[in-house]
């Protein structure tokens, strides 16, 4: 029996309250500054309700090259590196850690292992030999230099291989006995298992491609090949004029869609991967 106590739901109700105000506010602010004009933004106190310039700013930002590329053209490169990073990433994990758990061959743990400590080896720690690979190769300023570099991913090959060891054994024996290939069996027996990973995979993957800032920033020279972060941080640093902060907030907030909605589209299938009766 739960028992009723009408001041610890007051109490916990008004922390959840604050906590929710503390995290939308700066959200509130962003939306609410892309609907005014740039002057309105440089008085006090600043504006707490929306305005009536959304549309008028929307245009202007899709307008031309004010700011070194499009606004669309950035989001497309953005959408493209981070669906590249997605899945480059679910596709070479999810084959290495199938080749370390159902293939035997000699050293099997030891590349596993290897493959881990790569963990300890970020992006930002080898990021000058890879910048000169990338160049020497001929990859900058294009879509392949700006996802390969970071399409390995030693933790999802890790979260692949713990799945893959729930599976039962019998499942793989029935298969042989069947008749079916080892990628038959991967493709009709793991890979359904394993939705629910990848569809938590890619959530988290694409929003780690769509964030990426430096090094997007390093190969990238040309202006139509620069992502979207990358687009925002131009525009905070606009030479000697004042930045244009109604713009700035907007392309934030459209910058800030795509993830969500990602988000909520892949919720329905992580979920539906959860509560699957055949699963």
């Amino acid at each position: 029996m739960i028992e009723n106590r009408p001041i610890t739901t007051f109490v916990s109700h008004t922390v959840l309250i604050l906590g929710v105000a503390l995290i939308v506010f700066p959200i509130w602010v962003m939306i609410v500054a892309s609907t005014h004009d740039a002057l309105r933004l440089t008085q006090v106190p600043l504006p707490l309700l929306p305005g009536d310039q959304f549309w008028i700013n929307l245009k202007l930002l899709f307008s031309g090259k004010e700011f070194g590329a499009p606004i669309h053209l950035t989001l497309l490169n953005s959408l493209v590196m981070a669906l590249a990073i997605s899945f480059g990433k679910i596709v070479i994990s999810i084959i290495s850690a199938f080749a370390i758990v159902y293939f035997k061959f000699r050293f099997r743990m030891f590349f596993f292992w290897m493959i881990f400590l790569t963990l300890m080896l970020p992006v930002e720690v080898r990021i000058l030999p890879t910048y000169e690979v990338i160049a020497n190769f001929g990859m900058l300023d294009s879509y392949i230099g700006l996802s390969v570099p970071l399409i390995a991913s030693a933790t999802a090959t890790f979260m692949f291989r713990q799945t893959f060891l729930t599976i039962p054994d019998e499942l793989m024996e029935a298969s042989r006995i069947d008749g079916a290939s080892p990628m038959r069996f991967f493709i009709d027996v793991v890979v359904p298992m394993s939705r629910t990973n990848i569809a938590a995979l890619f959530v988290i993957l694409f929003i780690f491609g769509w964030n990426q800032y430096l090094w997007p920033l390093l190969v990238t020279t040309d202006p139509d090949m620069y992502t979207v972060v990358m687009s925002i941080k131009q525009m905070l640093e606009s030479g000697e004029s004042e930045p244009v902060w109604h713009l700035i907030m907007l392309t934030a907030l459209i910058a800030m869609l795509p993830p969500i909605l990602v988000v909520i589209f892949m919720q329905k299938i992580f979920v539906k991967g959860l509560t699957d009766s055949e699963k």
